[in-house]
């Protein structure tokens, strides 16, 4: 049994733009490009709490708000995230508090009459030496990235989670899963963020100070994919309203670019005159590592902005945001 709900008879998940949806984590990356996309769709009835409001990890609290809030349609962006040297050292963390935040809001979905959730995953859930590109089915086929295997663990059983509850109670409950993503709301801490926002902000302190010029470690010969959040964001949506399945779905862009084609394109955007210097005795990491979002491309959706466009937004919002 699949366990899979027929969409062809029921209308369109989110057709009704009053309908009560809980953005849970909307103050992230992902979860504030859900909301502005809901919000430019006419969306009036978005249920928004921060962490001081409602704790995601106390199951009390969850099943107290699900029992007043009572929302129709659920999208679960929140999550406890890192890079490499978080999950180094929080271990514990990253393990329990998704654990704790995806079995409490599904449960609660599902117990207090959630028509339809949707649950956000990462690419690190895959083997470290899947195919590439990556299909839906390299799922559990081989040993995780030991770097951020706590994270992984967790965002597979919030994977599989879905999956049990449509099996055993036929509730439509699905995954998605995005590739690397970017843009307004990410971070640019000069410690701890991703390759992308690093970039940016290495290059705009270069320009700021004059510098002559930017080293960046390794070859810039591996490839990676990017998409902007807002992308994801409208990729979201349609899965809330074409998707009904037992089986997670990637969604990224579909387009591979070296980190040295990255580098040039960031310094171009930034405006940085110097010269970008390659460090080759540092190391490159994962030579490439790309999704096959061909299930996403078959429902009918592609993303929209292009590297370069998103680029120039993400500056913009970084110039207005962080603090220079």
């Amino acid at each position: 049994m699949s366990g899979a709900i027929n969409d062809a008879t029921s209308p369109s998940a989110l057709s009704d733009k009053s309908a009560k949806i809980f953005v849970a984590g909307h103050r992230g990356l992902v979860g504030s490009a859900i909301v502005r996309k809901l919000q430019a769709l006419g969306f009036t009835n978005l249920v928004l709490r921060g962490h001081a409001e409602l704790d995601l990890t106390r199951q009390n609290d969850v099943e107290s708000f699900f029992a007043v809030e009572k929302p129709q349609f659920v999208i679960l962006a929140a999550a406890k995230v890192g890079g490499i040297h978080a999950n180094n050292t929080y271990p514990a963390d990253f393990i329990a508090v998704n654990l704790q935040i995806q079995t409490n809001v599904i449960d609660a979905s599902y117990r207090f009459g959630v028509k339809k959730l949707l649950f956000l995953g990462s690419s690190c859930i895959y083997p470290k030496f899947a195919p590439q590109p990556i299909p839906e089915s390299a799922l559990l086929t081989g040993p995780l990235e030991p770097t951020n295997e706590w994270y992984a663990i967790a965002k597979i059983a919030g994977i599989k989670m879905c999956q049990a509850y449509r099996i055993q109670y036929n509730w439509d409950a699905i995954s998605g899963m995005p590739t690397n993503l970017y843009g307004p709301h990410d971070n640019f801490h000069p410690e701890n963020s991703h390759v992308l926002p690093a970039l940016m902000r290495r290059f705009h302190e270069a320009k700021v100070k004059g510098a002559k010029e930017v080293v960046v470690w390794g070859s810039g010969s591996p490839l990676r994919e990017f998409l902007h959040v807002d992308d994801l964001a409208d990729g979201v949506v349609f899965l809330m309203e074409n998707y009904s399945g037992l089986e997670h779905v990637n969604v990224g862009s579909g387009k591979e670019v070296t980190i040295k084609e990255l580098a040039e394109l960031v310094k171009e955007v930034v405006g940085f005159e110097g010269e970008l210097v390659w460090d080759s005795s540092k190391p490159d990491g994962t030579p490439r590592k790309l999704m096959d979002s061909s299930k996403l491309a078959g429902l009918g959706w592609t993303p929209k902005i292009s590297l370069k466009d998103g680029l120039v937004d993400t500056y913009k919002w970084y110039l207005e945001n962080v603090k220079q």
